[in-house]
């Protein structure tokens, strides 16, 4: 599975009420470092069907960066059961975006 557009009309039931973790990557076109972490991010949503992943563009989702106070990007949340897990801020190596799993 491909990683999912999340925006403030899909996050409710894609992300709140996901019968997985959720990992959401916080990005935008013109970040650097989200380029960087964009392909490793969709290889954890190709190789782990036991986590479900979701890309918030900042740009187009101000409300949903807002409300989980992302100031850099890229940033990564863990969601389960509708709660912030874990997360993670600017580009990591896979092992390390999979250790917050």
């Amino acid at each position: 599975m491909s990683a999912i557009n999340i925006n403030k009309n899909n996050f409710n039931s894609e992300v709140i009420l996901s019968d997985r973790p959720v990992l959401l990557d916080f990005w935008a076109p013109w970040c650097g470092p989200c380029r960087m972490v964009g392909p490793i991010v969709e290889e954890i949503a190709q190789e782990r069907a036991d986590v479900k992943v979701g890309k918030i563009n900042v740009d187009e989702q101000p409300e949903l960066a807002k409300q989980f106070g992302v100031m850099s990007i890229p940033t990564l949340v863990v969601m389960k059961d509708g709660k912030i897990k874990n997360q993670a801020i600017g580009a990591r190596p896979k092992q390390q975006i999979l250790s917050l799993l």
